[in-house]
């Protein structure tokens, strides 16, 4: 995924490579040798900031290393003692909360002209999620008619100018002209990330004013203008200006990587978790220094400022099993009605991350 740098033989030998590689997901050979099953690691040096709450909040005690953040907004935050500008709000997002911004990440958020990883294949796509629940696939389109980048409708072009759109899955089957084509519900599964707000150019790892871009909606924007408050000094502001959304499937990581290609990295990042647990690690400066490893869960929000903006941090692994079923059966009720089941299937197997930054 986006930020993953290739390792050479050095970084193979840092601590966070280590770090990374122990919590990867790798498989074995289950009780049958034809049906693989994830190996087991171990988790018992990995922080649980929901643990932590239920431990202060009941017996007033804390971990060494850990402490209590007021903030005024009826959360219980942590900080981290040696890693400064780092803050963990477990919980701080309200079951409708989450419900809504999973909503609005697989349909609104990939929408046109915000990009997404498949704009370089496909060009701009729009309505990925309904055509995916449509059972809908997106062709190659060879119409001898259509010439240029089209504005509106069905139909997207990638950078080398080709064509395509979405016809409805016998269509595409029928055709039998040898036209590319793939199934909706493969690029959903394989879509990655989507940008809003101010839009990052990720050849030129930069932020392209230039190009159009929908605007972060408002309720998101006070929301991660309330969260950013408990990282930020009196009379300091925090302005949302861009957010990337990243999407994890089963397998999928986020290799150790530095946000650092904003202004100000005294403005903190504001990160929302949805969906499965994941573990994050948190290191230092450089990657030799060994990564503090803690789990994020839906609903879970990490703020990274200062001194912390500095250090790397990644997803080694996002989990599937039945561990957390009490959390995902509530979450899932969310998406009771029958025309919203295609979201349970999804966040059933699926992480999606929300993190909010100020560009200037």
């Amino acid at each position: 995924m986006y930020g993953a740098e290739k390792p050479d033989g050095e970084s193979e030998r840092t601590a966070f490579r280590k770090a990374e590689k122990k919590y990867k997901l790798y498989y074995q050979h289950g009780s049958s040798k034809k049906k693989k099953v994830p190996k087991p690691v171990e988790l018992s040096e990995v922080i649980d900031f929901e643990a932590v709450r239920e431990s202060y909040e009941g017996k007033g005690e804390l971990p060494d290393g850990i402490a209590v953040v007021e903030c005024g907004f009826g959360w219980t935050s942590f900080r981290l003692e040696n890693q400064p500008g780092f803050y963990f709000i477990p919980g701080a997002l309200s079951l409708q909360e989450q419900g809504r911004w999973i909503r609005e990440s697989l349909i609104s958020f990939p929408q046109p002209p915000n990009r997404t990883n498949h704009n370089a294949e496909y060009g701009p796509i729009n309505d990925l999620f309904l055509a995916a629940r449509e059972r809908r696939v997106l062709v190659e389109d060879r119409s001898p008619s259509q010439s240029g980048v089209p504005t509106s409708g069905s139909q997207a072009a990638n950078e080398s100018g080709l064509l395509w759109k979405f016809v409805d899955e016998l269509d595409a089957k029928s055709s039998g002209n040898g036209q590319k084509s793939v199934a909706a519900s493969v690029l959903l599964r394989k879509l990655r990330w989507s940008t809003l707000g101010l839009q990052f150019n990720w050849s030129q790892r930069n932020y392209d004013i230039s190009l159009p871009h929908n605007k972060i909606p408002d309720d998101l924007c006070q929301l991660a203008i309330r969260m950013a408050s408990l990282a930020m000094g009196p009379g300091e502001q925090f302005k949302p200006e861009a957010a990337i959304v990243n999407y994890f499937g089963l397998g999928d990581t986020l290799g150790g990587h530095l946000d650092d290609m904003e202004a100000d990295w005294s403005k903190p990042i504001v990160s929302l978790s949805l969906g499965c647990k994941a573990i994050f690690l948190l290191g230092g400066k450089t990657r030799d220094k060994p990564p503090l490893a803690m789990f994020l869960r839906s609903g879970d929000v990490v703020l990274m400022a200062g001194e912390a903006r500095e250090c790397f941090h990644g997803v080694p692994r996002i989990f599937t099993d039945e561990e957390d079923t009490a959390h995902k059966a509530l979450l899932e009720q969310q998406f009771s009605d029958p025309e919203e089941h295609c979201f349970s299937e999804y966040i059933r197997a699926s992480r999606i991350n929300i993190n909010i930054r100020q560009v200037f």
